[in-house]
This record gives C-alpha cells, structure tokens and sequence, in this order.
C-alpha cells in the first residue's frame, strides 16, 4: 500500500517518526513535505500535494496521512478536493470509524496529541490501515453524495 505523509510545522517531528514507524512496518511511505521544519509553511500546500498523490496514484488502495497541531487544518484542506474522505483520528475508535463508514482515504492527526507519545498515533494509524471499507449500501450512497457537494 502507497502511503503519503505530509505535515506542516507543527506536525513536523510526529511526521518524521511516521515516515520511519510506516517503512519499518513494509508500507510504501512517501514523504509529501515539509521536507524540513520551517516554522513559516502553510498546511494547505501539504494537504493539497497528498492528496493529489492519492487520487492519481497507480495504487488504487492509495492513502495519506496528514499532520497539524490539532488534524482540522489539514482534515479541511484534504476534503475540498473531490474525492478525498479525510477523517480526524484522535483515537483508535475514531480511526476505524471513518474507513468503516466512510472509506476514509486520508487521516488527519492532530499532533499536539500525540506529542508527547508518538507511539500512540502509531495505535491510531494501524487501526486506520486495518479497518476494511463496511461496503453497506448506505454508505456507498453516501460516499456519493459527498462527492456530489463538490462543485
């Protein structure tokens, strides 16, 4: 599974760790920037490049991971573009809850959370990587319907 990894500044360090946590664990990780910390950088570039990645990606499984001080800045900027379904994942509940009902295709995670133990957002992300898509028909309709906000 190809995974692209993106944060601004304030996720920056989490983001590092990710990157190494994903690899080691056999995932395809690509780093989305910021490439290196730049107190100055704008979450929206990042958000926008990731999931961009995913939608052309030849990996038709393809996600991301996105990281901010508190996950909405890029969850905000990552579901703007048609197509994506990014979900906040402040826990392990919450992350199987956007891939099982929403077939969620990017996770934003609020780095000030987890700052204090990587390890945890590590939980969150396999969580997120090993929820299946439940597939019901109502939210297969929904998913739709989501896409159809987008103007």
């Amino acid at each position: 599974m190809q995974i692209f990894v993106g944060a601004d500044h304030r996720g920056y360090g989490l983001k590092e760790d990710v990157l190494k946590y994903l690899r080691s664990a056999g995932y395809q990780a690509e780093d989305i920037g910021d490439k290196e910390f730049d107190p100055e950088d704008d979450f929206p570039v990042f958000a926008a490049a990731a999931a961009r990645k995913v939608l052309t990606s030849e990996d038709k499984d393809a996600r991301a991971v996105l990281i901010c001080g508190s996950g909405q800045g890029m969850l905000m900027a990552a579901n703007r573009i048609k197509g994506i379904r990014a979900g906040l994942g402040w826990n392990i509940d919450a992350a199987k809850g956007i891939r099982n009902d929403e077939d969620s295709n990017v996770l934003a995670l609020p780095a000030d959370l987890f700052n204090e133990s990587h390890q945890k957002a590590f939980v969150v992300i396999e969580a997120w990587l090993n929820t299946p898509f439940a597939g019901a028909a109502r939210y297969i309709r929904r998913k739709q319907e989501l896409d159809d906000l987008i103007q």
